[in-house]
């Protein structure tokens, strides 16, 4: 990518969409800019101008086609090439939680996913919880879990997403500790309170630790470079830093916790080198930030 600080936001983007249309569909024209930016035909030709300026080597005039297509040695100046955004918004759409007019897709190519079993709190609710955490007020919800329904005080200071559902991460005034509450199971709500509460307190959230993940040593050599080839392994062992807090939802989603012959290889595929350590880890961070949260309502009530 190109360090064009010179160059005015409105334009950094127009010419980022040039360098997108051009890398995934192959093409981009004036009339592409125009649609996606409601800019004039004068305005869209001088931003063409001013990308081949910077990239000539990128993009040529086909005459015949009336439109720019990508030439062989392309390289972005603008652009961030990420897949893993490209395939999120082509999920999305698929599954119709964006409309195309929020992206700067022109055709689609072929695709479908399977289906999503909806898993997600009510508009109101998900308001609530977020003007609670905005203001630091605790707020009483009631909770149905798998074991207990009925009310709960708690204080909310972030959302978590465990992919596959949205939790809120806050201080169970009942149990003087920092839980997950799934948005989905909160059924209603009361008004909001004051609460004594600081997130700084909340050691797992804030700490963060480093996962060292490898192929599965139960894996041929064969089936080990196909994984770590899947993974972007490099040389040997891939780390990933997380928040303690999300450590177990990343454990029990990639099946890391089945660590004996309780998942033939093949299907388990990856193996977490420092599972003692880490899970150790989250222990400890949660132990302490129980105890600051029970000594600041301890400070709060002598004051």
């Amino acid at each position: 990518m190109a360090d064009e600080s010179d160059v005015r936001w409105g334009l950094k983007q127009r010419l980022e969409f040039i360098e997108w249309r051009a890398f995934w569909d192959g093409r981009v024209n004036r009339r592409d800019l125009e649609e996606c930016f409601h800019i004039s035909t004068p305005q869209a030709s001088a931003d063409f101008a001013r990308y081949q300026e910077a990239a000539a080597e990128n993009i040529t005039y086909d005459a015949t086609e009336k439109t720019y297509v990508t030439r062989p040695d392309f390289r972005p100046k603008f652009l961030r090439l990420s897949p893993e955004r490209y395939l999120l918004q082509l999920e999305a759409l698929a599954t119709e939680a964006i409309h195309k007019s929020d992206t700067w897709f022109d055709g689609l190519p072929p695709v479908d996913g399977v289906p999503r079993i909806a898993r997600g709190p009510e508009a109101f609710v998900l308001r609530a919880i977020l003007d609670a955490v905005r203001r630091r007020n605790s707020i009483e919800i009631f909770y149905q879990s798998l074991t207990r329904t009925g009310s709960r005080v708690i204080c909310p200071h972030a959302l978590a997403h465990d992919g596959h559902r949205w939790h809120v991460r806050a201080l169970s005034q009942e149990h003087g500790e920092f839980r997950d509450y799934v948005l989905g199971r909160i059924l209603s709500f009361s008004p909001p309170a004051p609460c004594d509460m600081d997130p700084q307190d909340d050691v797992e959230w804030n700490t963060f630790g480093t996962l060292k993940l490898i192929a599965h040593p139960g894996l041929n050599d064969s089936q080990r470079r196909t994984i770590e080839h899947d993974y972007r392994i490099q040389n040997g062992e891939l780390q990933i830093q997380m928040r303690l807090a999300l450590v177990y939802y990343f454990i029990r989603r990639n099946s890391l916790d089945l660590r004996t012959a309780d998942m033939p290889p093949e299907r388990a595929q990856l193996y977490l080198q420092n599972y003692d350590e880490i899970t150790a880890a989250c222990d400890a961070a949660k132990t302490e930030g129980r105890n600051r949260a029970v000594e600041r309502r301890q400070n709060s009530r002598e004051v």
